[in-house]
């Protein structure tokens, strides 16, 4: 019993429920691990009863929580200050405001913004606390609107040096903002990957979520490459010339996107531009974003330029550089000088590209522009988790606990934020990566938004079916979500496919973040509440993977696809019973309004590919169906013609069931009729790509996250083939047509 109190004192549950029904007690050892990632010994009787003990003379006995939230329509619990107690408030601006006696609903008539609360009681005992004063919601989409969906990687122009660039993303805002009235273009992430060679190719594993990768550069767009001069010319006409090449090889060549050939190009020519003396306009805006970065820039650059030496994996490096705060590391760093400005130049050229691309958003009419994209974790040894090690947890992993339909669970391989250490320093790794995130976007997706509540750990060394879910402070989360937002003035997305947590949706909705709605899994699944209903064929794809949506080796991960074991309680309907079982299609009406609504992802087939049964083809050949192929086969044709039906007597599908576009328009009709804020259009889908960018359950089995955009053929197809295609325009003409 001292145990199991002790692990709820910290969050961390002794049971999980596998399927509606069930309840499974989570190991003893279990919790004992992932106490001892928090700090907190359990390991004997005697330890529990000095942790209990521990915990009530610290924590137990506080005046004030570690950080205290407060917004307009909720004050904060203050009731056990002692009588006599008087507060005071340092407000972010350097202000100061003298409260008196606890009066909670004063607190949450403070500027919005994070503040030092003060708490001093008659018998002179002190406390402070970061006081968070959020606003009830993030900001609303200005109006409904329509957008596209992309991996940039994947969209190539005649410009590319082998994948696509942010050069290629603000030429897309500005045709598709101008040319479609497209409102929106979302991303997938752009963080700072750990380097290779080979780089894991997929974005939702990545080095740092706080800085974009400057393989995303448009190289030619850096203003000093016009003041490259004699060998230097000569060198980066080389380089250019060699990029014409790379990218003649994926468009023309049948060649697959190779990031590290990329990055290899583009970083030559980069030392080459690092070379050129910025003019004093270009120094002075220079000087200006490492004084508004400061010790978090400084010290992903201070890894990058380490990594180059040492390799990409901290743990491994010499010990006195394992603690960014080491002499060993101030030493070394002051050797490096030259390298870490070579790294935090790319960054700051990198946010003037992300600026210059949302720009060029909102100057072709997009009321939203960027949507960018924050993945659920980062690498265990890469750049954030070396410069912030007291935040997360060490030897601990995120994934996901088994159920219904995965037996073995699934561990992603990503380190888990300890909560503990959030509320202690007021949040601010959070809210320095959501600043960060929201510095050039009209809206932010985030992956896995269930982890805002709660996430999964697993302890090294253990399958993830032994693993307990920990528990973080989702009121201070969403606050601190809400805060930076509207600083930003960005709406949210919360990708919460799957299962999710009873409740978790109805808060999201409260605070004004939008959920994703995927056409097929949009279902009638019994007249249950919402929030318990499974919604995605993947189970949440993405969960099949290391941190959603990206891909690991298949004896680390379940099937993925919808057809076989899936992620955290997320059943696909295609592994619901087979036909005349299936659970009734949501008519339009039903939709909630609060969503970003598209007919698939990039965990998930393209509808061409679902169309024509390319899909379960696909997996055939790789041995992924968790079936014999005859009875998957008869499963996907009966949801098939079931949708056909559905969209026929809708009158969605005027031309006929048969002609594949016309389908694909018809889908899209579909969304149209829901009262969804924002509808996306899976990019490939828009020239009848067969192939996904993801597959979940494979590795080496399928190229993840290389694949350029490409037509029903598999030719790829350029940003300028894309921007003059028939198919294209004839299906954006739907959506236009739809918002009038």
């Amino acid at each position: 019993m001292g145990r199991a109190r002790l692990a709820r004192l910290h969050g961390v549950a002794t049971s999980y429920a596998p399927s509606p029904g069930k309840s499974v007690q989570t190991a003893d050892d279990t919790v004992v691990a992932v106490l001892a990632a928090l700090g907190v010994d359990a390991s004997t009787p005697h330890a529990v009863r000095t942790a209990l003990a521990a915990y009530e003379d610290g924590a137990g006995r506080a005046l004030l929580p570690r950080t205290v939230v407060a917004r307009p329509d909720r004050p904060p619990d203050l009731t056990g200050l002692p009588e006599g107690t008087v507060l005071r408030v340092e407000t972010e601006g350097g202000g100061t405001a003298d409260l008196g006696a606890p009066d909670p609903a004063a607190l949450t008539r403070l500027p919005l913004g994070i503040h030092v609360l003060e708490a001093q009681t008659p018998g002179g005992r002190t406390a402070r606390a970061p006081l968070i004063v959020a606003p009830d919601r993030v900001p609303a989409p200005p109006g409904r609107s329509h957008g596209f969906l992309v991996q940039l990687y994947s969209l190539l122009s005649r410009r590319s040096w082998g994948m696509g660039d942010l050069g290629d993303l603000a030429d897309l805002a500005a045709w598709s903002g101008r040319a479609l009235g497209t409102g929106f273009v979302q991303l997938n992430p752009l963080h700072a990957a750990v380097p290779g060679p080979p780089t894991d190719p997929s974005p939702y594993r990545p080095s740092s979520r706080r800085f974009p990768d400057p393989v995303h550069l448009r190289i030619e767009h850096i203003p000093e490459y016009a003041d490259l001069a004699g060998t230097a010319r000569l060198r980066a006409d080389e380089l250019a010339a060699r990029a014409h090449t790379l990218r003649s090889e994926v468009l023309e060549g049948g060649a697959l996107i190779d990031r590290d050939a990329v990055w290899a190009l583009k970083r030559e020519a980069l030392e080459l531009l690092w070379a050129v003396p910025l003019s004093p306009g270009r120094r002075a805006a220079y000087c200006d974003f490492l004084a508004e970065q400061g010790q978090a820039l400084e010290d992903h650059a201070t890894w990058c330029a380490i990594a180059e030496r040492h390799g990409p994996d901290w743990r491994g490096w010499p010990d006195g550089l394992r603690d960014p705060r080491s002499p060993g590391t101030a030493r070394l760093r002051h050797r490096l000088l030259d390298r870490i400005d070579f790294h935090c130049r790319l960054a700051w050229l990198t946010d003037q590209q992300l600026a210059a691309a949302q720009r060029a958003a909102r100057d072709a009419g997009m009321a939203i522009g960027l949507v960018h994209d924050l993945a659920v974790g980062v690498h265990p040894s890469g750049a954030d988790t070396w410069a912030q090690q007291d935040a997360f947890a060490a030897g601990m992993s995120i994934g996901a606990p088994p159920d219904a339909f995965n037996a073995r669970g699934q561990d992603w391989g990503l380190p888990p934020w300890r909560p503990d250490a959030l509320a202690a320093a007021g949040y601010a790794p959070y809210r320095e990566l959501l600043r960060g995130l929201l510095r050039h976007a009209g809206a932010l997706r985030i992956d896995h938004v269930m982890g805002l509540f709660r996430l999964w750990w697993v302890p090294e060394g253990r399958p993830p079916t032994e693993g307990a879910y920990v528990r973080y402070d989702g009121e201070a989360m969403l606050s601190v979500l809400a805060l930076e937002a509207q600083r930003a003035g960005a709406a949210v997305i919360g990708e919460d496919l799957g299962t999710v947590e009873p409740g978790v949706r109805d808060a999201l909705a409260a605070r004004g973040v939008l959920g994703t709605s995927v056409l097929w899994f949009e279902r009638d699944y019994g007249g249950g509440e919402r929030d318990a209903a499974p919604r995605a064929e993947a189970a949440e794809a993405a969960e099949a993977a290391d941190g959603p949506g990206a891909a690991r080796a298949p004896e680390a991960v379940p099937d993925g696809s919808g057809r076989g074991p899936a992620g955290e309680g997320g059943a696909a309907r295609e592994a619901a019973p087979g036909p005349g079982a299936a659970a009734r299609i949501l008519a339009p009406g039903e939709w909630r309004s609060g969503c970003l609504a598209t007919v698939t992802t990039h965990d998930l087939p393209t509808t061409a590919a679902r169309l024509t049964g390319a899909d379960v083809a696909l997996r055939e050949r790789l041995g992924l169906l968790a079936g014999p192929p005859e009875r998957e086969r008869s499963r996907a044709t009966y949801e098939l013609a079931e949708w056909m039906g559905e969209l026929v007597r809708r009158g969605l599908l005027p031309e006929g069931q048969g002609d594949e576009e016309a389908a694909v328009k018809a889908v899209h009709r579909f969304l149209l009729r829901t009262p969804a804020r924002m509808v996306g259009v899976w990019l490939p889908d828009a020239v009848g790509d067969r192939r996904p960018q993801n597959l979940p359950g494979t590795w080496d089995e399928y190229p993840n996250w290389r694949l350029p955009i490409a037509g029903p053929d598999g030719r790829p197809h350029t940003l300028e083939e894309l921007a003059a295609s028939p198919r294209l325009h004839a299906l954006m003409r739907e959506l236009s047509d739809g918002y009038r």
